[in-house]
């Protein structure tokens, strides 16, 4: 039977409140006692009631991650940020992978709640309207990763995702490509790869390169998405000598799918990614891509969190992070 909060006073001979406080962190127990509490926690592996301590204060030390795609590579490395932020300040994590459902986002907002976690860090598909108005409503303490909302309400860490694909596709075009096709999600909604495509219009302009609607797919974010995105573009027959892809993952699709019809990739058409995920530098041809600080998104975004839940001063609402263009063998 596990151990109890009677068991290790009983151990430590200091009444329930005496441990209680250690637990807690409290400046009113001596030095000596505090030893002889925690020493009865170690000999005894009492683990604290984290249910029962979070009726109590209304806290439970837990911060909620919701990611859209738990298959996608670059969300772990955020993942691995926020935890090891979180650990620091003895934070556990609840992570819930929403499939790139907006129901499920949702509904995992709710079960959260009810979860009585503190605070929640949230990537999304897209922050629409009934996102914002759930996470008003539930009151739950919120930064949002990758995105912002439309309305700049939420604190958020992010890169320029606008200015990094401006200049990837400047990238493309100052190594002599004119025909830059682009394939990426739908522009409705309101997430980072939307923003994406705003980006490479605004590159085209400040390049002096004419925006052809005949060089642009929307379609989904997987690999197989940029497989059927680039052989739409080609199948009408279209001259391309440059694709810009709003993730890695699309890059690489559109690679395989260049490769099935016989169509090198760098000697006949560039191909720039976006992300910098691992399988990037792995790939063959290894990615151009605008690499995004993962990691640091994660943690960034925890630090922000754990002061708005403990109602400190957050110095910056939005912050945004820098991003770089790794270099290569996907173009010329």
């Amino acid at each position: 039977m596990a151990a109890s909060i009677k068991d290790v006073a009983r151990e430590a001979g200091v009444s329930i409140a005496t441990v209680s406080r250690v637990l807690n962190d409290i400046d009113v127990v001596n030095e000596d006692t505090k030893k002889k509490v925690k020493d009865a926690i170690q000999k005894l592996a009492y683990r604290p009631n984290i249910v029962a301590r979070s009726l109590k204060t209304q806290k439970s030390s837990t911060i909620g991650i919701i990611i859209p795609d738990i298959s996608n590579q670059f969300y772990p490395e955020i993942v691995r940020g926020c935890e090891d932020v979180a650990n620091i300040y003895n934070y556990n994590i609840m992570l819930c992978n929403a499939d790139l459902d907006v129901e499920k986002e949702m509904e995992a907002l709710r079960i959260l709640k009810e979860k009585m976690i503190d605070g929640v860090i949230y990537m999304s598909n897209s922050i629409d309207h009934n996102i914002i108005d759930l996470i008003k409503e539930l009151q739950l303490p919120t930064v949002l990763v990758e995105t912002t909302d439309a309305e700049g309400i939420f604190p958020s860490v992010t890169i320029d995702n606008v200015m990094a694909a401006a200049d990837a596709v400047k990238y493309l075009a100052n190594k002599g490509n004119k025909k830059i096709a682009y394939v990426g999600t739908t522009i409705e909604k309101v997430n980072a790869l939307s923003k994406r495509y705003t980006g490479y219009n605004k590159g085209l302009i400040e390049m002096g390169i004419a925006l052809d609607e005949e060089l642009v797919h929307f379609g989904g974010v997987k690999a197989r998405d940029g497989y059927t995105g680039i052989n739409a573009i080609l199948d009408k027959g279209t001259e391309v000598d440059a694709v810009f892809c709003a993730s890695d993952e699309i890059a690489m699709g559109v690679i395989n799918a260049l490769r099935d019809r016989s169509i090198k990739v760098p000697e006949d058409i560039d191909v720039m990614g976006f992300d910098d995920i691992y399988s990037a530098s792995i790939f063959y041809p290894k990615l151009t891509t605008v690499a995004q600080p993962m990691y640091d998104m994660g943690s960034v975004s925890m630090r922000m969190l754990i002061k708005a839940i403990n109602n400190l001063k957050v110095e910056e609402e939005h912050f945004v992070l820098p991003y770089r263009i790794v270099e290569r063998d996907s173009c010329k």
